[in-house]
């Protein structure tokens, strides 16, 4: 591909769209193997083995002031994954689209899912009759114009169950039937094969499924879970109440690998020869990838279960943008389907969930008194109906807020309000149903989803090297921190794969003091977020450990704290055992500096007295004390 930057040779463009100087060639590339390889299996062994002697070999950094700069260190990644330069349209999108990253010097690696639009594109979108101040990132030459504090759409809850909403349906606006055909053909799923509602969140589709599924017939629940999940929590107690038999894989120490005897041992039947064609065995709740480790599963699980008379839901939320291109639905096609949409990455991580179900899988269903399926309206028209709300213009009035003929919402209470009135005022059916019919009176354009378009026109490949050569820089680079001072202590432990061709691009991971003592995850992501990086927090389980790992497994699990308990389950399960974890998740538009600066952060920990001298720091700033400090 040839480069659109022309920077001497000399220089290093950070963002990857120059071709290596050939000032820096003293590294063989890793497109270009010493010798052939005979094998998919010995060129990621090649991969792995290049990554790992291609950044700064046989050093060890002990000292944050002693890393290299942003540039050396780009030097030597350019040189490592050449095919880094052949992703510059990522860096043109972030550029143009998404300029909001630069200005506010944000990195953000805790989102999960895919975006549906631009930030560009949130600047532009404005209603007709009113406008909703906002201040969020100052764009050059021209301060942004006001943007809508719930852009683009809001949501209502709709009535009936799940099962009546798939057979029955009910009133659409434009606005949702235009994201539906986006998101449907954006994921390659078929409507004549499957059915699709949307709900609030990614909890909310586990526990429909859960409530609705005939656990009293097809009583077991299979999971495949190597950390916490809000919405696994949800289901299992969803499906307990209904007398399933809940039970999980486990990940053997300390690969976390799914331990495949056992996983297997629950899928298949001991009486399979017996078995009745119809009669099912219950559930098989599958992720294709690890969303914290960043572990990818073999898909033969799938297969297995089907085979066994299971049921298969597939939670695909935490597939990187495109990756359903490579799932293949039209070699297997699961009961259920789970993914997960944001607005837009680095602003609002609002949105929701969507549900897929097999329309041959329907019948099966049970009619459940819970309702969870939401519809989607104009952001204008929530406006319009929450502040005809009393109790907004209430608040209006006493903050000053509404303007005649143009309203603007001057105060963050007034903002705040509507997000809380985004469901809960406008959630029922009658004044949805009404806010629908108007909508589709007037509204006859077809929504724009830049954010799936953007990731339609980069394509799998593009996407997929991307995230392969940052997300190994990244391991290797922390792998490469050792405190001083001491024999060979390490800094950081990763948990999952390390440096691997087929990693997901997540990672979950714990920074240690010289001492081998662990650094609490929660106080890490908010000295984290004080350097403007946000991470996320999980916790690890579901962890075999075999006799030779006793030891580590005396050191490293911790009982569960009742705050970090989900959906306030406290002490539920005497024997809930794991790991707390910071997790960094790379989205398509991450960059090197992205991952740099992280490393950068992290590297901190080196000095014994950082935590220390940023309680101090914290302190003279007259700001409130952080409890974890």
């Amino acid at each position: 591909m040839q480069s659109p930057c022309l920077e001497e040779a000399s220089q290093v463009c950070l963002h990857g769209c120059c071709p290596p100087s050939p000032f820096l060639s003293s590294h063989h590339p890793l497109t270009k193997p010493s010798k052939p390889t005979s094998s998919s299996a010995a060129c990621r062994h090649d991969f792995a083995s290049k990554t790992a002697s291609s950044f700064f070999p046989n050093i060890q950094f002990t000292n944050h002031e002693s890393l290299p700069s942003m540039h050396e260190s780009f030097a030597e990644f350019i040189q490592a994954y050449p095919q880094y330069s052949e992703t510059c349209r990522v860096d043109q999108i972030r550029a143009q689209e998404y300029y909001h990253l630069s200005f506010s010097n944000h990195t953000c690696l805790d989102y999960q899912g895919t975006g549906l639009f631009s930030y560009s594109q949130l600047q532009k979108h404005e209603s007709p009759t009113y406008q909703i101040a906002s201040s969020s990132f100052p764009v050059p030459p021209q301060p942004p114009p006001p943007v809508l504090d719930i852009p683009f759409f809001g949501v209502t809850y709709k009535a009936g169950n799940l099962k009546t909403q798939l057979l029955h349906g009910g009133p659409a606006s434009e606005l949702e039937s235009s994201i539906r055909k986006k998101i449907m053909s954006f994921l390659n799923v078929s409507e004549s094969d499957y059915s699709m509602v949307f709900t609030a969140n990614k909890t909310s589709a586990f526990k429909l499924v859960a409530e609705s599924y005939p656990f009293r017939s097809n009583g077991k629940l299979v999971s495949v879970y190597d950390y916490e999940s809000e919405a696994i929590e949800a289901m299992t107690t969803s499906s307990e109440k209904k007398g399933a038999r809940v039970m999980s894989a486990e990940f053997s120490w300390p690969r976390l690998r799914i331990q495949s005897s056992k996983l297997r041992n629950l899928l298949v039947s001991k009486e399979k020869k017996k078995k009745k064609k119809n009669k099912r065995r219950g559930l098989f709740v599958f992720p294709l990838h690890s969303r914290m480790t960043g572990a990818r599963y073999p898909y033969l699980w799938m297969n297995i279960a089907e085979e066994n008379g299971w049921h298969v839901l597939i939670d695909a939320c935490a597939l990187g943008p495109n990756d359903m291109h490579s799932f293949g639905l039209s070699l297997f096609r699961p009961d259920f389907l789970i993914c997960s949409f944001y607005k837009i990455f680095g602003e609002n991580p609002s949105g929701f969930a969507c549900l897929f179900i097999k329309k041959s899988t329907i019948s099966v269903l049970e009619t459940s008194t819970t309702s969870g399926v939401v519809g989607l309206i104009p952001a204008e028209k929530l406006f319009q109906a929450v502040t005809e709300s009393p109790q907004v213009e209430s608040i209006a009035s006493q903050s000053g807020g509404m303007e005649k003929g143009k309203t603007t919402i001057r105060h963050a209470e007034v903002a705040e309000k509507l997000k809380g009135l985004e469901m809960s005022e406008v959630s029922e059916p009658e004044k949805g149903s009404e806010i629908i019919q108007e909508d589709n009176l007037k509204q006859k354009e077809e929504m724009e989803c830049r954010g799936l378009d953007q990731v339609d026109s980069l394509g799998l490949v593009t996407i997929s090297s991307r995230a392969r050569c940052i997300i190994n820089w990244l391991v290797s680079a922390l792998l490469k921190l050792q405190h001083p001072n001491t024999k060979g202590t390490p800094l950081v432990r990763i948990y999952g794969p390390k440096v691997k061709f087929n990693r997901g691009p997540a990672i979950a991971f714990n920074v240690f003091d010289w001492k081998g003592e662990k650094i609490e995850p929660v106080l890490v992501q908010k000295l984290a977020d004080r350097s403007n990086i946000s991470l996320g927090y999980g916790f690890l389980h579901h962890i075999w450990f075999a006799d030779k790992y006793q030891e580590e497994k005396e050191k490293m699990m911790e009982r569960r704290n009742n705050a970090d308990c989900v959906n306030g389950n406290k002490g539920k399960d005497k024997n809930d055992m794991g790991i707390a974890v910071v997790t960094a998740a790379l989205g398509f538009l991450a960059n090197f500096q992205d991952i740099y600066k992280l490393w950068a952060f992290i590297a901190q920990f080196l000095d014994a007295d950082f935590v220390e001298k940023e309680r101090w720091r914290y302190t003279c700033l007259n700001q409130k004390t952080i409890e974890v400090l």
